[in-house]
């Protein structure tokens, strides 16, 4: 397989996803009864993301055009350690993998174990060269570079055994949100996407906003009222239920909004239901902040930042914790 072989069936592929949406739906649902945090809706998301931003022909070229990809007659084995907080949240690096002419040894998560072996049987069909060069295992072994995303306790573990090896080793982050209080009602509204889409798991969600001292939280409100409908998500219900309870035991103030907790926090990381936020007296303030927490942010949203409600849109060059995945692939060669 060349290159342009390899983007013709990846490009087919992204055209299976978008017009073969009744082919999908059994496995959604396997998907989504093996782990309910995998609602079909979720799922049909990341599918569209992965075939408009990730899969198209044009955006695919553009993007290697970057690199040097020569005709690899020895690939490497690269080894992926899949994380499962969102559905198919693996596929790019498997893509930088697949794309570059070297082998996949591919570790899946519990929770995420359907979605992807569906879609990698699927680029098998449409190209049967990748037959060998796609393995699921669940013991990695006799590989030549790894890819391991997961906690902070498990990115201790990855960096124990891993650590001999050329790696990429991803921990926590949680991106977070600048409002300056000139936004607009829809923008309000598509920073709700930042925050409630796939539930708040995600690196990229939104998990804190800094605003001005002056600035109003009731605004936020009225426009999250289009996502009330996370309200039927039981799991989500049990743990806003169960936050909002440490907080009224421990008398901490709560923004009174039914489906998610608003709490004025320091932390850039808030638990699945709530928005921390800290307000700033100046731009120097915000400035403070992002540098202190540029370690743990994946990205910013914002004004003279990523649009609101795109965090979960994510692009060919959003390389996770802003390490080029596929430079780091492409130079082992």
């Amino acid at each position: 397989m060349n290159i342009e072989q390899r983007i013709t069936a990846f490009s087919r592929l992204g055209d299976y996803i978008l017009r073969n949406p009744i082919a999908l739906q059994e496995v959604t649902h396997q998907s989504y009864r093996h782990h309910s945090w995998f609602t079909p809706e979720s799922i049909a998301q990341s599918l569209k993301n992965i075939a408009a931003e990730f899969l198209s022909k044009e955006k695919l070229e553009n993007w290697l055009v970057n690199y040097t990809i020569k005709q690899n007659n020895a690939p490497k084995t690269i080894a992926i350690v899949a994380a499962g907080n969102i559905p198919m949240v693996a596929f790019h690096d498997i893509l930088c993998v697949l794309i570059s002419g070297n082998k996949l040894q591919l570790k899946l998560s519990d929770k995420d174990k359907f979605l992807l072996p569906f879609l990698l049987e699927r680029l098998i069909e449409l190209e049967s060269s990748f037959k060998t060069h796609i393995s699921i295992q669940n013991r990695l072994e006799n590989f030549d570079a790894i890819i391991a995303t997961g906690s902070n306790s498990s990115a201790q573990h990855f960096e124990f055994y891993f650590g001999k090896y050329k790696n990429i080793i991803r921990r926590n982050r949680n991106s977070v949100a600048i409002l300056n209080g000139t936004e607009t009602a829809e923008e309000l509204q598509q920073l709700g996407h930042d925050i409630f889409d796939y539930f708040g798991l995600g690196c990229r969600n939104v998990s804190k906003i800094l605003i001005p001292n002056d600035f109003d939280l009731l605004k936020l409100k009225e426009a999250f009222n289009v996502f009330s409908n996370i309200m039927q998500h039981t799991q989500y219900m049990n743990n806003l239920d169960y936050q909002r309870t440490i907080y009224l035991m421990n008398q901490i103030s709560m923004v009174d909004i039914d489906f998610i907790n608003i709490v004025e926090n320091k932390s850039l990381h808030s638990p699945i239901s709530c928005l921390h936020y800290e307000r700033y007296a100046s731009e120097k303030d915000v400035q403070s902040y992002l540098e202190t927490e540029k370690e743990n942010i994946q990205c910013i949203i914002g004004k003279g930042f990523l649009p609101f409600g795109s965090s979960q849109q994510p692009t060919l060059t959003d390389y996770a914790d802003n390490v080029d995945t596929l430079k780091f692939i492409t130079s082992l060669n």
